[in-house]
């Protein structure tokens, strides 16, 4: 099975584009789960996506706040009830896994007990509505390494991200530390300084080694593609999902 995000840069009816990415052979999508991109009405998304013969991999999470995590506040405390909340719509609209990061630039505040709680209970909810949390990686490794750490569930897992993988922490082997515990893919590439989230062999990430990477783990999920349009701006859009379907089967060979 093959992903893609559900909003991957051009503007148009949603119906069209669920309809859109369905035609150039995809078999489900990513959901954005807030009104970032100017979609208030984003939780209309996962039945549009449903009708046209797709299905909802997951959910990514806002991360514009997410330092609150760990900060011993009112913020953090209604970060906290927001993250529930997330939970429970994971639930209510039958999307298996939702995407979490745990820190947001380069000098987050320390990872701390009250910030693993916090992630803990989380975690508490999600094994009760049966929601898989997958944590990214991301600038900063070692809030995932605590996280994984310290929270052993089946729900709480690892959300493999190619891109910030080859910025920022391509010397460690991630996939081999938490590959057991992988949940989730985001696939695209870049040039190695900047997170432009590229169609796959645009950039220069080894892709023979990270899929032979992700075989080795046992993973059997979807191979989800978070690949964007900027960049690609001369494309129609049916131009462009064909291209990234096209990526993602090369992919998809390397793993078999």
């Amino acid at each position: 099975m093959i992903t893609t995000l559900a909003w991957y840069g051009y503007e148009m009816p949603k119906k069209q584009n669920f309809e859109l990415i369905k035609q150039a052979g995809f078999d489900g999508v990513l959901a954005w789960w807030n009104d970032a991109f100017g979609d208030s009405d984003f939780r209309s998304n996962p039945k549009l996506a449903r009708d046209a013969g797709l299905f909802v991999e997951n959910m990514h999470t806002p991360f514009d706040k997410i330092n609150n995590l760990w900060l011993d506040n009112l913020d953090g405390s209604g970060l906290l009830e927001y993250f529930l909340e997330l939970v429970g719509d994971c639930a209510d609209y039958q999307i298996p896994t939702m995407v979490m990061h745990l820190s947001k630039g380069d000098t987050p505040p320390p990872f701390n007990v009250l910030g693993l709680d916090r992630v803990k209970r989380i975690i508490e909810k999600a094994e009760k509505l049966n929601v898989n949390v997958a944590f990214e990686n991301l600038r900063l490794i070692s809030y995932l390494e605590y996280v994984l750490s310290n929270v052993d569930s089946p729900c709480a897992g690892f959300c493999y991200d190619s891109g910030h993988h080859n910025i920022r922490s391509s010397d460690v082997d991630l996939l081999g530390l938490y590959g057991s515990r992988l949940m989730a893919l985001h696939l695209h590439d870049n040039h190695g300084a900047a997170d432009h989230h590229l169609l796959p062999y645009d950039g220069t990430i080894d892709w023979p080694t990270v899929m032979g990477k992700i075989k080795k783990t046992g993973y059997t999920g979807p191979l989800a593609l978070e690949a964007e349009s900027t960049g690609y701006e001369g494309m129609q859009p049916e131009e462009y999902l064909r291209l990234l379907y096209e990526r993602a089967k090369k992919l998809e060979e390397l793993m078999q």
